[in-house]
């Protein structure tokens, strides 16, 4: 049976990735002083409950799946909420200080656009961010058995509609959207001990989820077994490009 997956887990596991570079990002677009603002796909609400740290504006959240926006109410409770498109933002023009998403872009069908909607949607002068888009394409599996995981995974993600390789267009994008960045970048990898058995729970709950019905029951049994003996012994390496991008309208 595939393990089913906890979304706010899953989307917490990756605000904990990308916490360093969104601390240090958020420093220099000046959340602190900003008034409004908006998180783009906000999904069940983590990087909204976390805002308050960070700046005394008031947030906004937007996600287009319902039940991810009312999962955002609970967590980020002093949050205003909207289940709405990011490619039709439902506010008016230059109405925030400050406007990101977060492991968003790789999922719309015109980034271009959307960036083009949060760019309408922010001051001058303010601050757009895109805090973290993943690029497949670079992703390094080894011990080399596990190279296929990759494959896989990418696979996966282009028949559900998104684009693996997202990350390495993501100034492409800005610049096309009229935000001239800044800065970009890719945030950097590091490793100090393994993941924990919960983290690697999770992480497998997500590649079966991922992989169901297009990879065999036993392949998926199999290099799951290589992965797990490769952390184990000290030899696992994971690294997924995310890249970063942020400008000022």
């Amino acid at each position: 049976m595939t393990p089913s997956v906890d979304w706010h887990a899953r989307y917490t596991q990756q605000a904990r990735w990308t916490a360093p570079m969104r601390q240090y990002l958020f420093d220099r677009a000046g959340l602190a002083s900003a008034q409004n603002v908006l998180d783009v796909g906000c999904g069940t609400g983590v990087l909204l409950s976390e805002l308050p740290v960070f700046t005394s504006a008031r947030c906004f959240g937007l996600d287009l799946d319902l039940v991810a926006a009312k999962q955002a109410h609970q967590h980020a409770s002093t949050a205003s909420i909207t289940c709405g498109d990011g490619h039709r933002l439902p506010y008016p023009d230059r109405f925030f200080d400050a406007v990101f998403c977060h492991f968003l872009l790789l999922w719309v069908r015109s980034p271009r656009d959307l960036l083009k909607e949060m760019k309408r949607v922010t001051r001058s002068g303010g601050a757009v961010l895109a805090l973290a888009e993943p690029d497949y394409a670079g992703r390094i599996d080894y011990p080399p058995e596990l190279e296929p995981l990759g494959r896989w995974q990418a696979d996966s993600l282009r028949k559900q509609g998104a684009d693996p390789d997202a990350g390495r267009q993501l100034r492409g994008w800005f610049v096309s959207a009229g935000i001239a960045p800044i800065a970009s970048g890719i945030m950097a990898g590091g490793w100090s001990d393994a993941p924990s058995p919960e983290e690697r729970a999770l992480e497998w709950a997500v590649i079966e989820s991922d992989l169901a019905g297009q990879i065999s029951g036993q392949d998926i049994h199999e290099i799951k077994k290589l992965d797990e003996a490769a952390w184990v012994r000290g030899a696992r390496v994971l690294f997924v490009p995310t890249f970063y991008a942020w400008g000022r309208t």
